[in-house]
């Protein structure tokens, strides 16, 4: 027994060290998993509050302020009025921004967006006049993105960006030949003669659709007029200039429905005189997006199937 009792005690020591270091392993393992939990969770809160303001990390240095609208020009996209707004009453109202530089890359959208961002920027100019206000065209400003462009200062654009489209576009689909293939009839109860206009399985209405041409006619005139009173003397007498026709940079510069070319760092350089730039572009942030996803976007989507509204592309 006597004998045994060294080679017993070193495996009983051997086995607790074992389990010692075991023990000591799980712990640090259990740090770095609570540690990598907690800045999962902080990630998921930053995402869904998304405490961006725009001008985040606002600068005491003169600098040049950004605004981006970017896609569709709608209610429910990041291109929509409020937003957009929101984002150029920031930038013109801080003191320390020398000028104020919007980038489009948008192919037009909402009339009734495109207003109230072209108002907006009417109202904010004569408030503060002695701040430079520019747009500055990436690949595309058209139709709406145009009708809000007009309201610079300057538009600047790549000799290759298209401009344009000064038209207004309603659009849907008919089914009625498909379904008298099928066999299919129609059924529908309105009160008011015109409830179901343009309704995509029921026959045409020549006097519906008079009515409607004569709507989007007076929507074009008034993009028109905005035109005009934006680019003034500066737009050139052509016949096809609000037919609806898309131009390229180059086009454009000669038609004088944009001032020249240039870049937001260009503007920021050699206009502006503020290098520096600060963007106060609005940031959706993650419960927006699923909010939209699958709430107002759902509606939209299921409206559109049936008739598009009227859109300034």
């Amino acid at each position: 027994m006597d004998q045994n009792q060294p080679w017993e005690r070193q495996a009983l020591e051997h086995l607790l060290l074992e389990n010692l270091k075991e023990t000591r392993k799980a712990r640090r393992w259990k740090a770095v998993f609570r540690i990598l939990t907690f800045i999962i969770l902080i990630g998921i809160v930053l995402s869904v509050f998304d405490f961006h303001l725009p001008g985040r990390g606002l600068s005491m240095e003169r600098h040049t302020a950004l605004v981006k609208l970017e896609g569709e020009i709608a209610s429910s996209t990041l291109a929509n009025a409020s937003d957009i707004n929101s984002s150029l009453a920031a930038a013109f109202e801080n003191e320390h921004s020398a000028g104020v530089v919007l980038q489009i890359n948008s192919p037009g959208g909402s009339p009734v967006q495109a207003g109230m961002m072209n108002d907006e920027i009417h109202r904010l100019r004569k408030l503060y006049p002695s701040k430079p206000f520019y747009v500055v065209v990436e690949d595309i400003c058209a139709s709406g993105g145009y009708y809000v462009a007009v309201a610079s200062d300057q538009i600047l654009v790549d000799k290759a960006s298209l401009v344009g489209s000064i038209g207004v576009i309603m659009e849907g689909f008919g089914f009625t030949g498909l379904m008298d293939k099928l066999g299919v009839t129609r059924r529908m109860i309105t009160a008011g003669s015109n409830k179901g206009m343009l309704d995509p399985f029921s026959k045409e209405n020549p006097q519906q659709v008079e009515m409607l041409k004569t709507m989007i006619d007076e929507i074009h005139q008034q993009f028109i007029a905005v035109v005009k009173e934006g680019r003034g003397t500066r737009l050139k007498d052509a016949p096809e200039l609000f037919s609806g026709r898309v131009w390229n940079g180059e086009q454009a510069v000669k038609l004088g429905l944009v001032d020249g070319y240039g870049t937001v760092d260009s503007v920021a350089r050699d206009i502006i005189k503020a290098p520096d730039i600060l963007d106060y572009t609005v940031k959706e942030n993650f419960a927006e997006r699923v909010a939209k996803r699958f709430g107002a976007e759902a509606g939209a989507a299921a409206g559109k199937a049936l008739i598009k509204t009227p859109d300034l592309k």
